[in-house]
């Protein structure tokens, strides 16, 4: 049974930084990456990396977060910076078994159960 497990949310001020971290058992990945949600919206894309180190970043997300994974371990990280009261929401961590490449939550096969991140301004 795979279990994603997340942690690093908490409250910052808007231009600080957090960093977040997702340790998945269980199982390897092709792809692994994160995502956002805020009330009443939907899941939205942030990031993903690939086993060949391929990146990918929402626009929302260039030049301010940053990708980074252990695929022996398991393990993804978001270093976010620059953070902006827009930033907040409930961060989950996905991974995939089956793409190579996890830009839409359909992409996904396992979920965490979300972090909160709240920017204040």
């Amino acid at each position: 049974q795979v279990q994603l497990v997340e942690s690093g949310g908490g409250l910052v001020q808007a231009g600080g930084s957090l960093r977040l971290s997702c340790a998945a058992s269980g199982r390897t990945f092709y792809a692994m990456g994160w995502f956002r949600q805020t009330p009443g919206k939907e899941r939205e894309f942030v990031a993903d990396i690939r086993r060949s180190g391929g990146t990918d970043y929402a626009d929302s997300a260039k030049g301010r977060f940053t990708i980074s994974a252990d695929f022996a371990k398991s393990t993804v990280y978001l270093q976010m910076n620059s953070l902006k009261p827009e930033d907040s929401a409930v961060y989950y961590c996905a991974t995939s078994r089956s793409k190579l490449r996890i830009t839409t939550v359909y992409d996904a096969d396992y979920w965490g159960q979300g972090t909160q991140v709240t920017v204040s301004s």
